[in-house]
């Protein structure tokens, strides 16, 4: 790589910290446009450089501080190994929770200190859930229970720990309430398989229903087509690094998975509770004008007899 890593080349990764999402550019299909196989002479076998190090960590920083709403009250980190989420979530996040990329699925001693070192050092009032989970198996969270879940250069880690890194994008959209997001930053490409693509597959994978009907001698396939899974906020390559890194952002779907029947009996369920809502209010309105029309009279007929 002809990248210097003289001082002034790092000031300049560092005044960089925008992140261009092209929403153009994806669609949740494999083999969709995604970014170039980099040449053998930029992956490195060891940990990242400090080039890649520095600006992957900006970036990170960057995109959770401006891709977590303000109304997200939780957020899943998959694989942590440190306390770096403690001061890349706004303040208004109630409630952190951790995941392991560890072999063994539980969270490291160092991990556990380091979070809570940086947990009091910024003066946050978010809880921090300490759990032991894998971060390819998140048992301990329930299925549409969390606001956000990250993934911050895990990948690798999980694959160099024997961990199904692939894996963790679909318990991502598992837990993931509809409307919240998952937000990641990870290395182009993870044991030769690009990761954008593999967003791309977990969506795939729970897009579609295959039903296969039997009719005498002759077979048919009919597919069940459901409600995508995701839907793009925004991705792109992250330049200024040696090894090639892609950051993005993808929101879960309020239908996400569901056929259209599916939808329209949840349609249906909603309306009558929207109906149901809004005679309730009108009750409580017309009990409030009743009363305050009952409290009127009253005044009006002591004043008479005074």
């Amino acid at each position: 790589c002809n990248m210097r890593t003289s001082s002034s080349a790092l000031l300049s990764i560092m005044a960089s910290a925008s992140l261009i999402a092209s929403t153009n550019a994806f669609t949740l299909t494999p083999g969709s446009a995604a970014p170039s196989r980099p040449s053998s002479s930029t992956a490195l076998n060891m940990g990242l450089d400090l080039v890649t190090g520095l600006r992957t960590e900006w970036i990170s920083a960057s995109i959770c501080t401006n891709q977590i709403p303000k109304a997200a009250q939780s957020v899943l980190q998959i694989g942590t190994d440190d306390g770096r989420v403690v001061n890349f979530v706004p303040r208004t996040v109630e409630e952190i929770i951790t995941s392991s990329a560890e072999a063994d699925g539980e969270l490291s001693v160092s991990s556990r200190r380091q979070l809570k070192q940086q947990r009091e050092r910024r003066g946050t009032g978010s809880i921090i859930r300490y759990v032991d989970q894998p971060a390819d198996d998140l048992k301990e969270t329930e299925d549409e229970s969390v606001d956000i879940v990250i993934s911050m250069q895990a990948a690798q880690r999980m694959l160099e720990n024997g961990q199904n890194w692939k894996k963790s994008i679909s318990e991502a959209a598992r837990v993931l309430k509809p409307g919240g997001r998952f937000l990641f930053v990870e290395q182009t490409e993870v044991d030769g398989e690009k990761y954008i693509e593999a967003i791309a597959a977990v969506a795939d994978n729970l897009m579609d229903k295959t039903e296969v009907e039997v009719e005498g001698e002759e077979g048919g396939e009919t597919v069940t087509e459901t409600y995508p899974v995701f839907e793009l906020v925004g991705y792109d390559d992250v330049d200024l690094v040696i090894v090639p890194h892609i950051a993005g952002v993808v929101q879960k779907t309020e239908y996400a998975g569901l056929t259209k029947d599916e939808i329209d009996k949840k349609s249906a369920v909603d309306e009558k509770a929207r109906i149901a809502d809004l005679s309730i209010s009108a009750f409580e309105r017309g009990l409030k004008k009743r009363k305050k029309k009952k409290k009127k009279g009253m005044q009006k007929e002591e004043g008479a007899e005074a």
